[in-house]
């Protein structure tokens, strides 16, 4: 098959004072290094990365920096986070039968982890990585924060990205759920919504997601 990338960097990255995704991380912008891992895998066809309209020249800029020779698009997202990657599936070339929809916000994914997902993908089932919770969760009456149950966490897994999908199965999701009025906070609950397989694939790496500015002093001790 032949993949396209799509990357998420939208936001106003409001408690960084400016998108997270173009903040330095061991000198350059934190965007550029999940993107040097998709520029690595010429498995991947394309790569497209998501932003707001405003911020476009920046994340070009960003991008040129680990393009190594292979062309980038950059494409403006919109309201919400389901919109923009459905603005990222519009600009992914025709030629491209299956697409992984990545957060630009977590910077460290494995190639390794990457080619997992991908081979577990075909029609009628697609693929996440996630991580098993390692926390007891309960489920909270958010007026009284009285407990209402305790889940088992032996069935429970954090996704995270890359999420992988068939082009076409991933669209008719986007376009179902705008249909429905459906939003949810990932893609593969809209897939899930249609009736495709989901597999879990569990990530090996520290793929964590970059939200707080905790999350970036640990980024940086990787780093370094």
């Amino acid at each position: 098959m032949n993949w396209a990338a799509v990357v998420v960097a939208a936001g106003r990255g409001t408690r960084f004072g400016r998108p997270k995704q173009l903040i330095d991380l061991g000198g350059r912008p934190m965007l550029a290094w999940s993107l040097q891992t998709f520029v690595s895998m010429p498995e991947i066809g394309a790569i497209v990365v998501v932003t707001e309209a405003e911020w476009i020249d920046a994340v070009r800029d960003a991008t040129a920096a680990v393009a190594a020779g292979r062309a980038i698009a950059v494409v403006s997202g919109g309201a919400t986070r389901q919109i923009s990657v459905r603005c990222g599936l519009d600009a992914v070339p025709p030629d491209c039968d299956a697409v992984l929809v990545h957060d630009g916000a977590r910077p460290f994914v494995r190639v390794d982890d990457v080619r997992a997902g991908l081979r577990e993908v075909r029609p009628g089932r697609a693929a996440v990585l996630a991580a098993p919770v390692v926390d007891t969760i309960k489920v909270v009456d958010p007026k009284t924060m009285l407990v209402r149950r305790t889940l088992d966490r032996s069935e429970l897994w954090a996704a995270q990205t890359p999420q992988f999908a068939m082009r076409d199965e991933l669209v008719r999701a986007h376009d179902a759920a705008r249909n429905t009025q459906l939003e949810a906070t990932d893609d593969v609950a809209l897939l899930e919504a249609i009736g495709v397989d989901v597999v879990v694939v569990p990530a090996t790496g520290e793929n964590f997601k970059i939200t707080h500015p905790g999350d970036l002093a640990r980024a940086e001790g990787l780093v370094r």
